[in-house]
């Protein structure tokens, strides 16, 4: 017991011998620290200020301290309401402390340690004060402790109410502005011992991150929530009552309009520091004297700017639509060249500051190329044929648009094409190129919601996420999208399948011209090049586009290749159009920025003048190559249905010297081809997820009757087989001596003509039941039941029936109708419908 104790004293004393050596070696290295002169506090250092340039580094866009404001205003000349919102906020401890809050510092440090982020900083607002106003920004131990060196000497030399002054006078607050007498003249036209208490908050509010969470940028949610919680830090230390946090949260606070000076390409400027401000934090960018090169091509974005005020002013009489947006991106690099955000980046009346380049709206048709595209990945090709005929999509309604159960009648999905026209048997390239809604939702469905999203997400569509949020409208601009994204990821086309992600920042140097950042070329593979190739193709085909913007629209460049894609959404609230050379892709909008709709007009006439004009000033600086033509895809071994074939989906060679189907021997210049099995929807010939396969096994899919009624009603009305056709009619055989292909064994297909479904009848009303059919047998029987009862049948075409309601029993309100139509060979098919008796 005693050699344990005698082991733990000699151990004690070891430990108390260390303790004072390094005590005193800690002591001596901060006695021989070299310290700022604290009379330097309420000085603010500007000189090594940022600047930013254009791609070639002589056109200065900005200089971040150019022009500064600041006016350094006295105690009694700050609101008390403010000097509480930032004690809450920064430092609720702040008239506790003598300058410093060790255990403050620790807790910030294992939280960082932990999350592995840096967003605790443990920093008391007297360690502010010296941080920002006679230290350098570096990280390090020495940093830090001069930092609490001085602050417990200033806490010595000032009282709280002096520091907590020199803070105020000291926030940066975006821009050029500093302090809060600055911030208040600027943002709300008062001085800043006139401020309430929700002006107060928001201004506490901006100094954390002044360029995130401008007012006048597209954070102002973030920034409501950040002045929610000044707000409730001030109720949590008894600052305010409880009436006072409500009435505070729900006060509207209007900020006037923004004046910042000195400044070309604002909207392109501010992205950028956004994103210095992000990497390096706000100090550094504003104290450093970061030289950085940008992506900007000046020339191209005087330009833009004044082509977007032009058309802007002109669209706002013509069709309500005040504000536009344009972005280029260079195709081969990725980089932006241009970025203009609104008509006017100081026009208050609009929210000019505000970016609509990088705000996310609903992109209506100009989402469809992705859809397209992953199409063509799965073996559709663009002369693959869809029936452009009025379609219902939903499986909890008839084919008609009427709900299978009345309670189900908003689930009903008949969209409607932008001008009403349904044009029967298109082409993938015809329907993209018109931009046709019923055809694209078809496309959607056939390359599938899940497919199409991913692949939109891999060449750059990053905002949105979850493939379960959309439904088949996807394709018509469902989901919401930036612009910027939008151009960017239309370069994966241009390049044939590569992808490079938006870049703004070339190269950037320290005030000692040390390269900091220098950007790398990240290219990937995104898309098979020949499938680009062909979404080119069919972009840029002025003749098949022609039937629905002219000859000579805006879309089309003599003498140029340029592919593009127009975009309205349904409710008019948005209008795009999206273009692209080998070289470079412009992508333009026009709306406004409070989602107020335009007059009913398409993107064609809205938006595509405007893009016409700044696609032929981007021609001449960045003249494009043609695009590669793609593969062959005319393979005669494809289905009909892939090689632009409506009329039939089983193909037989004929011998044109006798009718007979050909042979082996048959010479290459007597084989035409004939088809059969008559006119259906490509459901009807494939396996959606197979295509290249012809198969006849589709019937069971759930869009399959909804497709063909569709199909089998637009071919009836049209006599698509001459004059005497009907859709239950038995093609004739053709002539052979080696058997043709046989057709399987399928169930007859009928619907309802008359009457329309949840018709009106009265008690003694005759109601006559009049169906329609297709089948490649001959129908020789109908059966009719009404809530499952039978009430007769025909054998005779086209077997109609008739009855009143009077001779059956209890039919009165809601009934359900059936009709059984049997084949000679047995084969059965059926269909309901309804009626309601008064």
């Amino acid at each position: 017991m005693k050699k344990l104790f005698k082991l733990k004293m000699e151990l004690f004393l070891v430990f108390l011998i260390l303790t004072f050596f390094s005590g005193s070696a800690v002591l001596l290295w901060v006695s021989n620290l070299k310290l700022p002169d604290l009379n330097t506090v309420a000085i603010r250092r500007i000189s090594e200020s940022t600047k930013i340039y254009d791609r070639t580094g002589t056109v200065l866009l900005y200089d971040v301290h150019q022009n500064t404001k600041r006016t350094v205003v006295k105690s009694d000349q700050i609101s008390s309401l403010v000097k509480k919102a930032a004690v809450a906020i920064e430092d609720d401890k702040f008239y506790e402390h003598n300058g410093v809050r060790p255990l403050a510092f620790l807790r910030a440090v294992f939280v960082n340690i932990l999350s592995g982020e840096y967003s605790q900083g443990g920093s008391t607002i007297t360690q502010q004060v010296i941080k920002n106003s006679i230290l350098t920004t570096e990280k390090s131990i020495t940093r830090k402790i001069k930092e609490w060196i001085l602050a417990i000497k200033l806490e010595k030399s000032l009282n709280k109410d002096e520091i907590l002054t020199l803070y105020l006078n000291e926030s940066p607050y975006g821009g050029s502005i500093y302090g809060i007498e600055e911030a208040s003249l600027s943002f709300f036209g008062k001085h800043a011992n006139e401020l309430s208490l929700a002006e107060s908050a928001y201004l506490v509010a901006l100094p954390n991150a002044p360029t995130y969470f401008s007012p006048y940028g597209k954070n102002k949610d973030a920034l409501e929530k950040r002045k929610n919680l000044v707000l409730d830090q001030m109720f949590k230390n008894n600052f305010i009552s409880r009436e006072d946090l409500v009435t505070a949260k729900g006060e509207k606070v209007e900020f006037l309009s923004a004046g910042t000076l000195g400044i070309k390409a604002p909207h392109f400027v501010m992205y950028v520091k956004s994103l210095l401000e992000k990497e390096y934090g706000q100090s550094r960018v504003e104290n450093e004297g970061f030289k950085v090169i940008t992506s900007l091509d000046f020339e191209l974005q005087t330009k833009a700017e004044e082509i977007a005020r032009k058309y802007a002013y002109e669209n706002a009489e013509k069709y309500n639509a005040e504000n536009v947006g344009i972005v280029a991106v260079d195709a081969k690099t990725g980089e932006i060249l241009t970025m203009v955000g609104s008509r006017d980046y100081f026009d208050n009346a609009i929210d000019g500051n505000f970016n609509i380049a990088t705000a996310n709206r609903q992109p209506g048709s100009s989402f469809k190329p992705f859809v397209y595209a992953t199409a063509l990945s799965k073996g559709y090709t663009p002369d693959t044929i869809v029936f452009d005929v009025k379609t219902e999509f939903s499986t909890f309604c008839n084919p008609d648009g009427t709900p299978i159960f009345e309670k189900d009648i908003a689930k009903c999905y008949m969209p409607e094409n932008y001008d009403n026209i349904y044009r029967g048997p298109v082409t993938f390239r015809e329907a993209l190129a018109q931009s046709i809604n019923i055809p694209a939702i078809k496309v959607l469905y056939l390359s599938g919601i899940k497919d199409s999203l991913a692949l939109s997400q891999s060449m750059g569509i990053t905002s949105l996420k979850d493939a379960n949020q959309y439904g088949l409208t996807l394709v018509l601009g469902g989901g919401e999208v930036s612009l910027l994204e939008m151009t960017s990821a239309y370069t994966v086309f241009a390049n044939q399948g590569i992808k490079n992600s938006p870049i703004s920042i070339l190269k950037i140097e320290d005030n000692d011209n040390n390269v900091l950042f220098e950007t790398q070329k990240r290219s990937r593979i995104v898309l098979d090049s020949n499938i680009a190739n062909q979404i080119n193709d069919m972009l840029s085909d002025n003749v098949a586009r022609t039937p629905a913007f002219g000859e000579y629209s805006p879309l089309y460049f003599p003498s140029y290749d340029v592919a593009a894609k127009t975009g309205t959404t349904n409710d008019y609230k948005d209008a795009w159009i999206i273009g692209y050379t080998t070289e470079i892709a412009v992508g333009a909008w026009a709306g406004n920025n409070d989602n107020t709709p335009m007059e009913k007009k398409v993107a064609g006439f809205i938006v595509a003048p405007m893009w016409h004009e700044i696609m032929s000033e981007a021609l001449d600086l960045y003249p494009p190559n043609h695009f590669e033509k793609p593969r062959n895809y005319q393979d005669m071994s494809l289905p009909p249905v892939l090689r632009g074939k409506w009329n039939g989906g089983i193909s037989t060679i004929i011998d044109s010297r006798t009718g007979l189907q050909a042979t082996e021997n048959t010479p290459t210049e007597y084989q035409t081809e004939s088809l059969s099995g008559g006119v259906h929807s490509i459901l009807y010939w494939l396996i959606k997820e197979d295509p290249r396969k012809l198969s006849l096994g589709a019937k069971n899919n759930p869009q399959f009757n909804l497709w063909e009624y569709g199909v089998l009603r637009w071919a009836t009305e049209n006599n698509a087989y001459g004059q005497s056709y009907t859709p239950n009619q038995q093609l004739l055989p053709l002539p052979t001596q080696i058997p043709l292909l046989a057709i399987p064994v399928e169930k007859p297909f009928v619907y309802f003509k008359s009457p329309e479904p949840n018709t009106y009848f009265n008690f003694g009303d005759t109601i006559n039941l009049m169906i329609g059919y297709s089948h490649t047998k001959p129908i020789i029987k109908a059966e009719y039941y009404i809530n499952g009862k039978k009430i007769g049948e025909t054998t005779t075409p086209p077997f109609n029936f008739s009855f009143n309601p009077e001779q059956q029993f209890g039919i009165r309100g809601f009934n359900t109708l059936r009709v059984i139509i049997e084949d000679t060979n047995g084969v059965k098919g059926d269909v309901n419908s309804s009626v309601k008796i008064n």
